[in-house]
C-alpha cells in the first residue's frame, strides 16, 4: 500500500482486458488519422518542393514563404483554425477530416524540405542527360530525378510518419474520438485513469516501434540507384 492506494493487479488486468476493445476504435481511428495525413503531407510536400524549385521567381518566392508559415505556426492553432474560423466564412468540414488536412498540412512543409534535399542530391549530370535528350521539365521529374531522389528520402519522410503519429491524440481537441480521448472518456467515467493511459502509452510504443522497424526494411529493399516509375 502507498499513500492510502491498495495496487490490485488482478483487476487491474480484468479492467484493462475489458477496456481494450474500446481503445480499439480508437487505434482505428488513430491509424486513419495517421495514414491519411501522411498521405496528404507526401502529395503536399511534393508539390510545395518541385513550386519552389521554380524557375519563375515569384512562384518560388512564394512558395517559400507558404512553407516558412505552415511550419512556423503551430499545429493546435491550424487546426483551430480549420474547424472553428472556417465555418464562419461557410466552409464547414467533419471533425476526421479537419484533423488529417490539419496533420497534413503541418507535415507538408517538413516533407516539401525532405523532398527538396533529395531532389538536390541528384547528381547534376543526370540533369544534363535529360537536356541532352531533350526531355521536357515534367518528364525530367517523373522518369529520372524523383525516382532516383526517393530512396534518398524514405528515412526522413520514415521519421515524420512516426512523429504524426505521435501527433495524432491533438485531434481530441476537436472531439475525433483517438485512443486518447477515448482513454480520457474511461477515466471520468470509471475515476481510473493509469490503467486506460498507460494502455495507450504501451500501444503508441508498439505503433511506433513497428513503424520503425518497416521502414528499415523499406529503406533496405529499395534499390539505391531509384525505382522505376512507369
Amino acid at each position: 500500500m502507498m499513500y492510502g492506494y491498495a495496487w490490485d493487479t488482478s483487476s487491474s488486468l480484468a479492467f484493462a482486458w475489458s477496456i481494450l476493445p474500446i481503445l480499439g476504435i480508437g487505434l482505428i481511428v488513430t491509424l486513419e488519422a495517421a495514414a491519411a495525413g501522411f498521405v496528404i503531407a507526401m502529395i503536399l510536400g511534393l508539390a510545395f518542393a518541385l513550386l519552389r524549385r521554380s524557375r519563375i521567381r515569384a512562384v518560388a518566392w512564394t512558395m517559400a514563404v507558404v512553407i516558412e508559415f505552415i511550419r512556423d505556426t503551430p499545429l493546435l492553432i491550424q487546426l483551430f483554425f480549420l474547424y472553428y474560423v472556417l465555418p464562419v466564412y461557410g466552409i464547414q468540414l467533419p471533425a476526421f477530416l479537419t484533423g488529417a488536412l490539419a496533420l497534413g498540412l503541418q507535415y507538408s512543409a517538413y516533407t516539401s524540405e525532405v523532398y527538396r534535399a533529395g531532389l538536390d542530391a541528384v547528381p547534376r549530370g543526370q540533369w544534363e542527360a535529360a537536356v541532352a535528350l531533350n526531355l521536357s521539365r515534367a518528364r525530367t521529374y517523373r522518369d529520372i530525378i524523383v525516382p532516383q531522389a526517393v530512396p534518398r528520402v524514405v528515412p526522413a519522410l520514415g521519421n515524420y510518419l512516426v512523429s504524426m503519429l505521435k501527433e495524432t491524440p491533438v485531434l481530441s481537441v476537436v472531439t475525433v474520438l483517438d485512443m486518447v480521448n477515448l482513454a480520457n472518456l474511461i477515466g471520468d467515467r470509471t475515476f481510473e485513469y493509469l490503467v486506460p493511459l498507460s494502455l495507450v502509452g504501451l500501444i503508441f510504443l508498439i505503433l511506433t516501434l513497428l513503424c520503425s522497424a518497416g521502414i528499415h526494411v523499406l529503406e533496405r529493399a529499395l534499390p539505391k540507384s531509384g525505382i522505376a516509375m512507369r
